[in-house]
């Protein structure tokens, strides 16, 4: 599997793509930070994000894209941004039909660490570790960009799993069989 991990952000929106499987060595295939200037105009740098995943997209043809789930933060302008480049990200992916996942900061940090409160440098270190790296991807959303990837390809098989039971206990259930009669008359 193939994975686009996003680490959405207005003047850093970090990228990584990654392929492998769960139980199985993982490569990392390109690592990267599409940046914007802060003094930039909204849509502008929005165009600019997009034009940069775009270019992620075509370049290594992800099967999956993960992208950082927004969650609150304290400051509203930080996380309204975030939240922009995220859309940016899913728009780009679904317009090739490509699956969009969301995983939480804690999620990933679970995954990739053992820990959902591990920090920046947690994170970096076991990417690098798990990525057979000679030192950890700089700046840390580009790190963070790896281990959505590395958390999406470990917990695809599961969620893969958990929505084929979802769907079968929608399915509509047919009545057990009621033994046949022979009618007479």
């Amino acid at each position: 599997m193939r994975v686009l991990g996003v680490d959405p952000g207005l003047t850093r929106c970090g990228v990584g793509v990654v392929e492998g499987s769960a139980g199985r060595p993982l490569t990392m295939l390109g690592v990267g930070v599409v940046r914007t200037p802060p003094e930039e105009e909204i849509g502008a740098r929005l165009v600019a994000i997009e034009a940069g995943i775009e270019a992620w997209l075509d370049e290594h043809r992800p099967e999956h894209v993960a992208v950082e789930r927004v969650f609150a933060q304290h400051n509203v302008r930080t996380a309204m941004g975030t939240a922009q480049a995220a859309g940016v990200a899913m728009l780009c992916a679904a317009r090739r039909s490509i699956p969009v996942v969301l995983h939480t900061p804690s999620e990933v940090k679970a995954a990739v660490t053992g820990s959902g409160r591990a920090d920046k440098a947690q994170v970096g270190a076991m990417v690098t570790r798990l990525l057979r790296l000679a030192e950890p991807p700089r700046p840390a959303d580009a790190a963070d960009a790896l281990a959505l990837a590395i958390c999406h390809i470990w917990r695809a098989p599961a969620v893969n799993r958990l929505q084929q039971a979802r769907a079968a206990a929608r399915a509509p259930r047919l009545p057990a069989s009621a033994p046949v009669r022979k009618v007479t008359r």
